[in-house]
């Protein structure tokens, strides 16, 4: 054994295997893979071998997916594969881990909501210091999933009396014209991720309640004009596909004790021309006000599949060789 590497117990008394260790301990394989150590069950114990910090990074992985699953009970496939993403960004950052319990946003259905990553900490902590937040970052960040679980969680405290969730109906290289159906049947594909991340955080039937008492609306951004949000918690997403106007029209809205969430990737505008995107501008003169806070996330803080993270590196690599003429 080389001075590097080392054996290291993890001791688990109490905890069901199969739901920590999955069918035909497929989760430990997946560890050994990711952090290249080797792990050997012993009864109630685990011995992890490898290099020393790969032997840390797996240890934590195990401690954070016995948590999880003697929590609620089993863990998820993503959310396993979130656990390896922020243990992996963290060690490669050398950033700590905050287990700090005031960190949970919301307790939902199954588990609780809560930052993974350096970035989505940020945004944790600007949402909770700022009036408006804006969120910036590529695909699989949590931007939109975190956004809403801010606005449920003041909802549930009585800390506003509605949510209000909006979109712009831009098209991404099909035209609404040739979808089927009537308006609304061609505007809800557009809403449907934020419906999908409400179904996530509230109870079925509660939820139902809350859409057809307006408590909770989802509307196209071009439906937001006109109107005066008090008390309320107002979340723009896809922002990036915001004109100019859109984005000034839509942080006037505010009114009086309400909070404003805008997320939006800028390397997926589907503006005709990106330059007029009301995301891009507004980062040049509204960083400076008090109150409003913009916040970014990388490739680094992607919580989907492993692999979307390399996909983004793939597609901000051609782009910069493209841009440059080669």
């Amino acid at each position: 054994m080389t001075e590097n590497h080392i054996q290291k117990k993890v001791l688990l008394p109490g905890v069901n295997q199969l739901k920590v260790f999955g069918p035909h301990d497929s989760n430990l394989r997946i560890i050994q893979e990711s952090f290249h150590v080797k792990i050997s069950a012993r009864g109630q114990n685990l011995l992890i071998e490898g290099a020393q910090a790969s032997v840390a990074d797996a240890e934590r992985a195990l401690e954070e997916l016995v948590s999880l699953a003697s929590r609620q009970g089993g863990v998820s496939g993503s959310e396993f594969e979130t656990i390896l993403s922020g243990v992996s960004y963290n060690s490669e950052t050398k950033a700590v881990p905050n287990e700090n319990p005031d960190n949970i946003i919301l307790y939902k259905k199954e588990g609780f909501v809560k930052p993974k990553t350096a970035g989505q900490q940020n945004f944790f902590n600007a949402a909770f210091q700022n009036d408006i937040v804006f969120s910036i970052g590529p695909a699989g960040t949590g931007k939109t999933f975190l956004a809403v679980a801010f606005a449920v969680a003041h909802l549930r405290d009585k800390l506003v009396d509605r949510i209000v969730l909006t979109r712009p109906a831009v098209e991404a290289g099909e035209r609404l014209g040739y979808l089927p159906g009537d308006f609304r049947e061609k505007i809800d594909p557009y809403l449907r991720p934020l419906y999908d991340a409400l179904h996530d955080m509230i109870p079925d039937d509660k939820l139902k309640r809350y859409l057809d008492s307006a408590i909770i609306e989802i509307v196209p951004l071009a439906y937001m004009r006109g109107r005066t949000l008090n008390n309320a918690f107002v979340i723009l997403d896809e922002a990036q596909n915001s004109t100019f106007n859109q984005m000034k029209m839509f942080l006037t809205r505010l009114g009086i004790n309400s909070r404003a969430i805008i997320t939006g990737d800028v390397s997926q505008i589907d503006l005709n021309d990106e330059k007029s995107s009301g995301l891009v501008q507004v980062q040049h003169f509204l960083n400076k006000i008090d109150g409003i806070k913009f916040t970014y996330m990388s490739d680094a803080d992607v919580v989907r599949h492993k692999l979307v993270r390399d996909i983004i590196k793939a597609y901000d690599g051609y782009k910069a060789v493209q841009s440059d003429g080669l």
